[in-house]
């Protein structure tokens, strides 16, 4: 650890109390794969959060946020710099009539199942999604046909020119993408305009898409969801399945025989072995079908031009 990243977490512990040095990002991924933070920030608050967010913003110092680390492959290197954790004290949820507010470190299964619970229909989809809302919100998480843009009424984000509230329009909204990925900003709270409906259908269907996901998902072994983004008109597990790529591996990383478009972390994965991996179902894909695979989940951290 250099003098200067010493100093600069000594001035972020004045503005967020958990703040660690040389962590293991991998965690904090689902992937459970990942190097070290130079500096991870976990806010406790929205109080923290806006804090050490409007602090980075000020400083112009760089920063990757990370929610349930659901999407992500983090470089074996890790990331140089300072990283934010969203969760645990940032997942309180209101209820306004059919309006849900959250924060957003709130578990997106867990806000679905709050949901049926109270008869608000619209997070059925979600209830299988690993994300928090706030990372399901940035990158239009869905499934099932439906995504986090159907039911979005607001997402309230620090950016570096303060604090701002996008309404639906302005998050332009597109398959996996919104502007919150294309400009910095850290999500504080999600607003979700729902529909009311019988308690016990909605649990039903949620209980539906559940089942299914556990039928046509692999839920064991360390994954980061569908590594590849669909085609349009096609999809990405089915080219795969037609290359011949199922059960395909490289080193601890191997292709999903129950969803193609999943890797699973059979133990020892490296971030390199994943990478390796991709690079071969693209060319498997290419050969085959004819068609370019683009990744859908993101790279954090240094990886080597060959690699990619």
């Amino acid at each position: 650890m250099t003098t200067q990243t010493a100093k600069l977490a000594e001035a972020l512990r004045a503005r967020c109390r958990d703040v660690r040095e040389a962590e293991l990002l991998r965690k904090h991924v689902t992937f459970r794969i990942g190097g070290p933070a130079d500096i991870l920030l976990v806010p406790r608050s929205i109080d923290e959060l806006r804090a050490v967010a409007g602090y980075l913003f000020s400083e112009r110092l760089p920063f990757v946020v990370l929610g349930a680390g659901s999407n992500a492959l983090i470089s074996d290197a890790g990331i140089r710099g300072i990283v934010i954790k969203i969760g645990k004290g940032l997942d309180r949820i209101a209820y306004e009539d059919e309006t849900i507010i959250a924060e957003a470190g709130v578990g997106l299964p867990h806000l679905a199942r709050e949901a049926a619970t109270r008869g608000l229909s619209g997070l059925e989809f979600a209830a299988g999604i690993p994300a928090s809302v706030g990372g399901a919100a940035v990158m239009n998480a869905g499934a099932h046909g439906h995504a986090m843009q159907e039911i979005v009424r607001s997402v309230r984000a620090v950016m570096s020119a303060g604090e701002t509230v996008f309404d639906s329009p302005a998050l332009q909204y597109g398959y996996r993408t919104s502007i919150l990925q294309r400009e910095p900003a850290v999500v504080l709270e999600v607003t979700l305009r729902l529909t009311a409906a019988d308690p016990a259908s909605v649990r039903r269907r949620t209980d539906e898409w559940l089942r299914h996901r556990g039928e046509t998902q692999p839920i064991g072994p360390p994954s980061s969801g569908c590594v590849f983004r669909n085609p349009v008109a096609d999809h990405a597990g089915r080219l795969i399945d037609l290359a011949g790529a199922k059960g395909l591996a490289v080193g601890g990383a191997r292709v999903s025989e129950l969803h193609a478009n999943y890797i699973l972390n059979t133990g020892e994965a490296t971030a390199a072995d994943v990478v390796g991996l991709m690079n071969k179902v693209s060319a498997l894909v290419m050969e085959k079908c004819g068609k370019r695979l683009e990744p859908e989940i993101k790279f954090l951290g240094e990886f080597p031009e060959q690699q990619r």
